[in-house]
């Protein structure tokens, strides 16, 4: 089964910007349908963006459209979440998730994810 390592997590100044990254071994990545969520202290883990494989554009929860990029380098095995803009609010630990099973509409629900990283810390200052 796929393993996902995430890496690039760290502290930086509102406005400022990160690149997250997961990387994938055991498996394809560009075979999975991906995803990054994100868990803030005292509240749930929700929903960040979402790739198919074989899907165009990438889907972002409303509070980052704009701000952050999902993208995904088959070569390396690897997606990437490029956060711009960052702001207070962004901090929370970010996990990367995987799954083959397709969840239509349903991609925002933690529980249709069957693989995920250990996660990332990202704190922004302000």
């Amino acid at each position: 089964q796929v393993q996902l390592v995430e890496s690039g997590g760290g502290l930086v100044q509102a406005g400022g910007s990160l690149r997250l990254s997961c990387a994938a071994s055991g498996g394809i990545i560009s075979t999975y349908i991906t995803a990054w969520f994100r868990q803030a202290p005292g509240k749930e883990r929700e929903f960040v963006s979402h790739l198919i494989w074989y899907a165009g554009e990438p889907i972002y929860a409303a509070p980052v459209k704009g701000r952050f990029t999902m993208s995904r380098d088959n070569a390396k095995n690897t997606v990437y979440l490029q956060m711009n803009s960052l702001r207070p609010e962004d901090m929370a630990v970010y996990y990367c998730a995987g799954t083959r099973t397709y969840m239509g509409s349903f991609y925002y629900q933690r529980e249709k994810y069957d693989y995920w990283g250990q996660g990332t810390q990202v704190t922004v200052s302000s």
